[in-house]
């Protein structure tokens, strides 16, 4: 077990719709220095498939891709003790204070990838921001079960709370 510090700004802006939030990021996500950066973490295909295009593999097109969909991404924790990349062993959690970034914006949704992420958003951030979040299925490779198809199919409620690309 190490104590992680989150270090990986929130991606939004004034004109996100949407928050999706993860736990924290995984060693591999921590050493690129953005999020879902496991080559076998399926969340950036997901949305690829989800969007019907390609996903740009530098962090700045996948910062605008977000952007311009009007998606904002983060995590739940600030900080925690972890064991590698297992959420299961994650103790002493510190969440990310996401007020500003609702205040700020115009998101009146958020989605949680993954078991964890949801229980701790529902813990520590529900009682904040009283909104409730749709618990979607984690990305990550250590979620074989589900596939990438599967996963896709789940995630397509996000595109309910997202305006039309002529919006």
């Amino acid at each position: 077990m190490s104590r992680v510090e989150h270090t990986i700004e929130p991606i939004w802006d004034g004109e996100s719709r949407v928050l999706i939030l993860g736990t924290m990021p995984s060693p591999k996500s921590r050493e690129a220095g953005f999020f879902y950066g496991h080559p076998q973490n399926r969340f950036w295909r997901v949305l690829g498939l989800l969007f019907g295009e390609e996903i740009p593999a530098a962090v700045d097109g996948k910062r605008r891709f977000l952007l311009e969909r009007k998606i904002a991404l983060w995590d739940v924790l600030k900080s925690c003790e972890i064991k590698g990349a297992g959420d299961h062993s994650i103790k002493n959690p510190l969440a990310n204070d996401i007020a500003p970034l609702l205040a700020q914006s115009k998101i009146a949704t958020v989605f949680t990838t993954g078991a964890a992420a949801a229980r701790l958003y529902q813990k520590h951030l529900l009682p904040q921001t009283g909104l409730p979040a749709i618990a979607l299925p984690s990305t990550s490779p250590a979620n074989a079960a589900c596939s990438l198809e599967a996963l896709a199919e789940k995630y397509r409620v996000i595109l309910n709370f997202l305006p039309s690309p002529a919006t």
